[in-house]
């Protein structure tokens, strides 16, 4: 299964009042606003973690596959993996990725795999970004090169996590508190990002929408709903403002696509 949630974006930005409270903003934003790692004669300091669950994906109402996820901090950079498993009855093709930024954002490492072949990392390179490809019927891997810079966003198809490290990213860059609110900017906030698995490179924007009640496991819940706009689709994201903004659910109507915390 491949989920085709990669085509072109964008993201745009109104003005609005977001209820938060600093500790909240201070674990969102520590995503990309790390310390250095610690000194030569010291120990490695242990991972911090910051995030890890599942996300359920729905097609039509069914259960199509599960993405586990943990995100965490050590040695100064922030380390976020995830899984992604097909659903019984669905044809299997298993995928992993790990994706690895520094407290600036700036990229170190991203690698993608599944399990009935095929493999991918992109990395720097003389300030630009490069993606070795590796495929299942070849052991010889094909190179790409980028002409972007490493604080690109990795937005890479089927992983929903990494929506959730743009949202913090935005959150981080586009607001700031103001009288115990957060106020965000009038103007859209861009970002570049890199869509691995299909190649591209791709300006997304995001904007606030609200705060919206809206009902998660049968009970209902009050969520911050961010907008996610391209040239053809349309995505929500709802974060949890009182929980470290955590990404609750994803809605792709266009798809008939749904994505649940579980």
């Amino acid at each position: 299964m491949k989920l085709r949630t990669a085509t072109r974006w964008t993201i745009v930005c109104t003005a609005v009042w977001i209820p938060a409270c600093v500790i909240g903003i201070v674990l969102v934003t520590s995503l990309l606003a790390l310390a250095a790692g610690p000194a030569p004669d010291k120990k490695p300091e242990p991972a911090l973690a910051i995030d890890s669950g599942s996300f359920g994906i729905f097609i039509r109402n069914q259960r199509v596959a599960t993405e586990t996820f943990r995100i965490e901090q050590q040695n100064g950079a922030s380390i976020i993996k995830s899984q992604l498993k097909e659903a019984p009855g669905v044809e299997p093709t298993n995928q992993k990725s790990d994706l690895e930024i520094t407290p600036k954002g700036e990229l170190l490492h991203y690698e993608w795999s599944q399990a009935s072949g095929g493999s991918l990392t992109v990395f720097p390179e003389n300030e630009f970004l490069k993606e070795r490809i590796t495929t299942a019927s070849s052991t010889k891997a094909a190179e790409q090169s980028f002409l972007m810079p490493s604080t690109s966003a990795i937005l890479d198809n089927n992983f929903f996590i990494h929506r959730e490290v743009l949202a913090w990213r935005y959150l981080s860059s586009a607001c700031k508190p103001e009288g115990g609110n957060m106020k965000c900017q009038k103007n859209p906030a861009e970002f570049g990002t890199l869509v691995p698995q299909d190649r591209t490179s791709l300006p997304v924007r995001m904007e606030v929408v609200g705060k919206e009640k809206i009902t998660i496991h049968g009970a209902q819940r009050e969520l911050l709903h961010l907008k996610l706009t391209g040239e053809s689709f349309e995505w929500g994201l709802w974060l949890d403002d009182q929980d470290h903004y955590k990404l609750i659910r994803v809605a792709i109507p266009a798809d008939d696509t749904e994505v649940v915390r579980d």
